[in-house]
């Protein structure tokens, strides 16, 4: 253990051994049963780690005085554990392997670079639903999973036996926040006879999940957590804390995911980005650790750092039907009620403000089409679709009679044909058939029939870990498929079904409930073990359908059970997402669009004529709550997780060599060797004003780290296809941006490449960019190494909530890579601010009021930003002078978010694990 603070550490004795710890309970420094839980856990986690150097007693003081309007001040904390997905586990051990090398390069020894702390990377993000609504579904995803990721794989394995502290949870097992709650939290850790609070972070956004189990965790960049894994403290200001009080119990017709969709869409209103948000309440005496673990999951949705729900009796009656053991269990609650960690229900907590949400008024809702905030009731998406196309559209409509092609048109000899045309709209405000009308496409496919228009449904997706974690939403997706098949309903044939359990305990419960056999009956498959449409691995829309959608222009429909439905992220061709339970999956693919009143109106019409209605097929919370109880068991858990760590046959027989330095493979199109530390000086040179810099991107509100990074497929015309053609790739074997995030060749020219990023000074919609002064029209990756050949420094233009969204460090590494000196936006997500700083990128603020709009900037002038050379401190005020081409200067200032000292040194360092690697070098 590190040098703990000696005032505060004492011995406990639980099961016959004794055990040091650090109490919280009558420090000289104060009181803390004023303090919000999470606090309390940071206080205990400053004092186990003080070395009176990096964590002082000037910290301990902070927490132990921490007041609902905290003082500006750092606070350090050191996890006791990291977690990683493959997508962003891939870079992180690239440069683990790449630190190495350039340590070897110095001549030293390899193998001290090794994690500081435990490293789990659960293999999640990769499977891809290439294969659909058969019986060979699974198998055949797993096989494409492993020929398009063997040489990932082969790099994650040899981490797993070539690194110390660091485990590998084999493809095919879970998704890596399902496998934590269910399996790898222990809510109080064990280690080196002490005891202390099971803390974590995670480089996925969701890692906040866990917060449902009492354990304090939250997403970091990929960066920052390599960081932490090699030892250095991870800094943050100390955080406001919103309590969440909630009464009353959910109703009849609702689910978790209602409840969390709700509770997005209030947070959002309130503001809580960068703060803790902590429950209380008698509502959550009445909430599962699932459900909590539902509402947690989607922390970096309503923008907060954790939404913690802290230890009680429902944690222990989960761990132990999770099949912790009863000594763990013990553990936990022993220390939790020595230690104040253990929640009554009576407390008298201090929080910064406290938002109250009654579970009581939930109704059925959805969110979409674009962000998990833009909640809508389900009764009133039917009324609210026209607004929300036209929304969408803002486009002129072509009669069939003025487009190029045929009536009926051909598909390269498949037998399929087309028909475009329009249908009746109505809107919300205007119930009488309005001018403007739905884009249509009519379908001749084989023996097949049908219209697809705006709003149809083309992906139907069971899938996420916020959604599958909770047996009581799945398994009532399960009985509604039932109740659905006996009332002689079936999905509709134009949408891509799919269930991607979140780990196969899953597959357990629906087996021995017989609700697999009814889920199948509606084309809900297992597709595989992993994130699926979540993460964009929706695989390709049907030949037939992918065509009708691009040439009949039309606004087609995912419904899904996941956490994000940001532009492209599920589909590059679906341009309406709406998130909802996997119940509400279910009922949709049934309907097979979503321009209805599913409340009111009926899903179908049964064999005889007869309407069938929501209602009819919805299960009661007592037949739920039942079949869980009857179908979900202990030894599920225990069997499925006695295994995780073997891996299938593919995953044993993969070769690779155990050398301390990882062999690239020059062919390689997936790994390469990170760019950043070769040839590393030992010493960094002085920090300088950017000067002469050009605006490569000039953006608006609300842009999200899958802009800047986007994780899914792309084409061969994108500057990431050409580069892959040109290496003898062909378009089949692309695999996706998130999958070749171990090749900074691809994943730089995929920065800024989504289609549906808007460039104010480009000519068009996706990731172009103009040079300057030439006016050239070229991707942002062409543009970028144009203004390389003139070493000219750039910058991008934002507004607020800049890089929301995913934990992903490519969206900053890929900004240092194109030559990004700076980014001045209105505001920053909390992840991504770090994500810059920790690869030397500087994130800079408009001053209040202030914005690139109402400053008169377009994009076309030259910036010089003066102040970061000469005594940089925290949030200090930088100059800046904007000289447009026609001589006229615009100057303002802009806030510098490094937000402490240590964060200066990373950005002097031009990357914190530049910063560590020195830090090693000067050592040895």
């Amino acid at each position: 253990m590190t040098n703990t603070n000696p005032k505060s550490t004492k011995t406990i004795t639980i099961n016959g051994k004794t055990f040091s710890y650090c109490s919280l309970k009558d420090i000289p420094e104060g009181t803390v049963k004023h303090l919000p839980f999470s606090i309390r856990i940071l206080l205990e986690n400053v004092l186990r780690n003080y070395d009176g150097f990096s964590i002082t007693d000037e910290h301990i003081n902070t927490l132990v005085n921490w007041t609902p309007q905290p003082v500006d001040k750092d606070i350090p904390f050191k996890p006791a554990r990291i977690l990683m997905q493959d997508f962003t586990g891939v870079p992180a051990v690239v440069d683990m392997a790449s630190l190495r090398a350039e340590f070897v390069r110095h001549g030293k020894d390899g193998q001290k670079i090794n994690p500081a702390i435990p490293v789990d990377l659960v293999i999640d993000h990769s499977v891809q639903v290439d294969n659909f609504g058969t019986d060979y579904s699974y198998a055949k995803n797993v096989a494409l999973e492993y020929q398009r990721n063997n040489e990932r794989y082969e790099l994650l394995k040899w981490a797993q036996n070539g690194l110390k502290n660091f485990t590998v949870v084999p493809p095919g097992m879970g998704i890596c926040h399902q496998v934590n709650l269910e399996y790898l939290a222990k809510g109080i850790i064990e280690r080196d006879d002490w005891l202390f609070p099971d803390t974590l972070v995670g480089t996925d956004s969701h890692t906040p999940m866990v917060n449902g189990l009492g354990v304090v965790g939250w997403g970091a960049g990929g960066i920052e957590a390599e960081a932490a894994m090699l030892g250095q403290p991870i800094f943050f200001t100390c955080p406001e804390v919103i309590g969440l009080k909630l009464t009353g119990k959910i109703p009849e017709a609702c689910t978790a995911t209602d409840m969390v969709l709700s509770i997005t869409k209030v947070l959002r209103d309130k503001g809580v980005v960068g703060k803790f948000v902590e429950l209380f309440g008698d509502g959550l005496d009445h909430l599962t650790v699932t459900d909590r673990a539902t509402i947690a999951n989607m922390s970096p949705e309503f923008g907060c750092t954790i939404t913690y729900f802290p230890i009680d009796d429902r944690t222990l009656e989960y761990m132990r039907s999770t099949n912790r053991s009863e000594q763990q269990i013990k553990i936990v609650e022993e220390y939790a009620k020595e230690n104040l960690l253990w929640r009554t229900g009576n407390e008298d907590i201090t929080f910064s403000s406290v938002v109250e949400f009654d579970l009581s008024s939930l109704e059925p809702t959805v969110s979409g089409p674009k962000r998990p905030q833009d909640k809508i009731l389900v009764k009133d998406l039917g009324n609210q679709f026209a607004n929300l196309l036209d929304q969408e559209n803002n486009r002129s409509y072509i009669l069939p009679s003025e487009r190029k092609e045929s009536a009926w048109l051909a598909d390269g000899g498949s037998g399929t044909e087309f028909t475009f045309g329009k249908v009746p709209m109505k809107k919300e405000s205007d119930l009488e058939v309005v001018k403007d009308a739905m884009q249509s496409v009519r379908i001749k496919y084989k023996n097949q029939e049908f219209i697809l228009s705006d709003g149809s449904i083309v992906i139907a997706a069971i899938t996420s870990c916020t959604n599958t974690s909770n047996p009581a939403v799945m398994i009532g997706a399960g009985l509604l498929a039932r109740k659905a098949i006996e009332k002689g309903l079936r999905t509709k044939s134009w949408v891509k079904t799919s269930l991607a359990p979140g780990s196969k305990v899953v597959t357990k419960y629906l087996d021995r409930s017989g609700l697999t056999a009814d889920l199948e009956a509606l084309r809900f498959h297992t597709v595989g073990y992993g994130c699926t449409s979540c993460i964009g691995n929706s695989g390709p829309l049907p030949p037939h359908i992918a065509e009708a959608v691009d040439k009949g222009e039309l606004v087609g429909a995912s419904v899904l059970s996941g956490n994000r439905n940001f532009e492209a992220r599920v589909h590059p061709q679906v341009k309406m997402n709406f998130l909802m339970s996997p119940m509400l999956v279910v009922a949709y693919a049934l309907v097979g669009r979503v321009d209805i009143d599913l409340m009111n109106d009926p899903l179908s019409y049964d064999p005889n004529g007869q309407p069938v209605y929501l209602k009819d097929i919805w299960p009661s919370r007592e037949e739920i709550i039942q079949t869980v109880n009857d179908c979900v068991k202990q030894g599920d858990f225990q069997e499925v997780y006695d295994v995780i760590f073997d891996g299938s046959d593919d995953w044993q027989n993969l070769e690779v060599s155990l050398d301390e330095r990882f062999k690239w493979n020059d062919a390689s199109t997936y790994i390469k060797e990170a760019p950043f530390f070769e040839n590393l000086q030992v010493h960094p040179d002085s920090i300088v004003d950017i000067t002469n810099a050009r605006v490569l991107l000039y953006l608006g509100d609300s842009v999200t780290t899958d802009h800047i990074s986007p994780a899914g497929s792309f084409r061969e015309d994108s500057a990431a296809g050409k580069y892959l053609i040109s290496h003898g790739v062909e378009k089949v074997d692309f695999n996706s941006y998130g999958s070749r995030r171990g090749n900074h060749e691809v994943m730089m020219r995929g920065t800024f490449a989504n289609v549906r990023i808007k460039n104010k000074i480009a000519d068009k919609e996706g990731g172009y960019s103009k040079h300057f002064p030439s006016g050239v029209v070229n991707t942002v990756f062409e543009t970028a190494m144009e203004y390389q050949k003139t070493n000219t420094p750039l910058i991008v233009l934002a507004g607020k909530e800049y890089g929301s969204g995913s934990s992903r460090d490519w969206a900053a590494k890929g900004t240092y890579l194109l030559g990004i000196k700076a980014v001045i936006a209105e505001s920053f997500e909390r992840i991504h601010r770090s994500n810059l700083v920790g690869m030397g990128v500087a994130p800079l603020v408009f001053v209040k009021g202030q914005n690139a709009e109402n400053l008169g900037l377009d994009g076309t002038e030259v910036f010089d930003i003066t102040g970061l050379e000469n005594n940089l401190t925290p949030h200090k005020l930088l100059d800046v002078k904007a000289t447009h081409p026609n001589g006229k200067i615009t100057e303002f200032q802009v806030m510098a978010r490094m937000d402490s000292l240590i964060e200066i040194e990373y950005y002097r360092n031009n990357g914190i694990l530049q910063y560590v690697l020195r830090d090693y070098l000067k050592k040895e």
